[in-house]
């Protein structure tokens, strides 16, 4: 049958690996991304085993294997300057934390999408309107004044996304967005090769520390204000807040000249839409429900966010005649929404959990003091207690599979 396509706009993991899934399944399919590549500045990199079998399941697990990455070996937490409790990976679970080169990932998907006839990329083109027809999106028009008519918009494009304002739906946010400034600094030997995870909490300060998937030490620095922006030395900030071993790898010559002026600075923003679709129009991934990156949900949301579409939409597609196509497409986005919502809202809750205790250390220096105190005694339930929430945050709190 001679169908109009399935328009996803962005092609980060929701819409790189939705795009190839569906395609792969016979579906016609136009992805359209507005950058040229995939080497934005900042892209999330953890994925947890539930982005790992979810990955297995869509047959692109060699694609993890074949671009940079790097396992977490640990988890530490580290409070004015005392490690209260460690946790070795893989806590159970026979997949590791893993961090991935996501751009090498997202291009990987996308040439294997390439090679499908029914599947057409669009780069370097934004969407600028959408197409109306008997109050059904029926379309969208590019940048560059292509007008592309379509069974189906899906909107990919992350937490600012644009699809969402044009398709007048609505975001709930759930707390005052945040930052988290980030640096990407020179490997040393200081940090073990088993890549532990580390959080410090020094006063005022609270900044996570790892080897990212390409090497580079990754230090991500939490901000609840613009005070950052007054920091004239990072350099000697970042040593003042960290243990005297650390310090001493940030004051080294090498640091203090690859260190920026001005980090890159990523405002968080955590919420979810009450209403994922209109007729004709559906939002998936951080468009839907942004995650905080607390323990690396987005990613790993975002690709059981793809398998649970394509299943709905592959079954769609399959049973409908020309005729009832689209009220079969307008019913699966509801189905969607239904499925995904009660694990995203889970998610989030269990996020706002772990910040929320962060909060409180964050803002107590007697009870950073007190847990630095008896950590031989505190640690271990605190452990316990940290132990039992990842098990959910890691793996999910309901099953996924691809059933077409």
């Amino acid at each position: 049958m001679n169908r109009k396509p399935i328009a996803i706009v962005g092609a980060g993991p929701t819409g790189a690996t939705l795009g190839l899934l569906l395609a792969e399944r016979g579906l016609p399919v136009v992805v359209i991304e507005a950058s040229r590549n995939f080497r934005r500045v900042f892209r999330g990199e953890g994925l947890m085993p539930s982005g790992l079998e979810a990955l297995g399941q869509m047959g692109l697990s060699q694609l993890v294997e074949q671009v940079p990455n790097q396992t977490i070996g640990s988890w530490e937490f580290v409070i004015e300057g005392r490690s209260i409790f460690s946790v070795d990976e893989p806590m159970g679970n026979d997949m590791p934390c893993t961090l991935v080169a996501q751009p090498q990932l997202l291009e990987a998907v996308i040439d294997r999408a390439k090679a499908l006839p029914n599947f057409r990329f669009i780069s370097g083109e934004t969407v600028q309107s959408l197409i109306t027809e008997d109050n059904r999106v029926s379309g969208c028009t590019l940048s560059n004044g292509e007008t592309i008519q379509t069974a189906l918009v899906i909107g990919c494009d992350g937490r600012s996304s644009m699809i969402r304002k044009l398709s007048g739906l609505t975001l709930n946010e759930e707390a005052k967005p945040f930052n988290v400034v980030w640096f990407k600094l020179p490997d040393t030997d200081l940090i073990p090769q088993s890549n532990p995870f580390t959080i410090f909490v020094k006063g005022d300060a609270v900044f996570s520390l790892f080897r990212s998937s390409e090497g580079l030490i990754q230090v991500g620095w939490s901000v609840q204000n613009e005070d950052w922006k007054s920091v004239t030395d990072w350099s000697q900030t970042l040593a003042e807040a960290s243990p005297p071993w650390l310090a001493a790898y940030f004051r080294t010559q090498e640091v203090v000249e690859t260190i920026p002026d001005r980090p890159l600075c990523l405002t968080v923003t955590v919420g979810h839409a009450p209403q994922w679709s209109t007729p004709g129009c559906l939002l998936l991934g951080d468009a839907a429900h942004p995650m905080s990156p607390i323990r690396a949900q987005g990613i790993n949301m975002a690709l059981r966010d793809a398998i649970v579409a394509t299943n709905y939409l592959v079954k769609a597609w399959r049973s409908a005649e020309d005729q009832s196509l689209i009220t079969i497409f307008d019913r699966a986005l509801l189905q969607i929404q239904t499925d995904r919502h009660p694990e995203i809202r889970q998610i989030q809750s269990l996020q706002a959990q772990e910040a929320a205790d962060g909060m409180k250390l964050h803002r107590s220096a007697a009870l950073r003091n007190l847990v630095r105190t008896l950590a031989p005694i505190v640690g271990i339930a605190l452990r316990e207690k940290w132990k039992l929430r990842q098990r959910k945050l890691r793996s999910g709190t309901t099953i996924v599979r691809l059933t077409v």
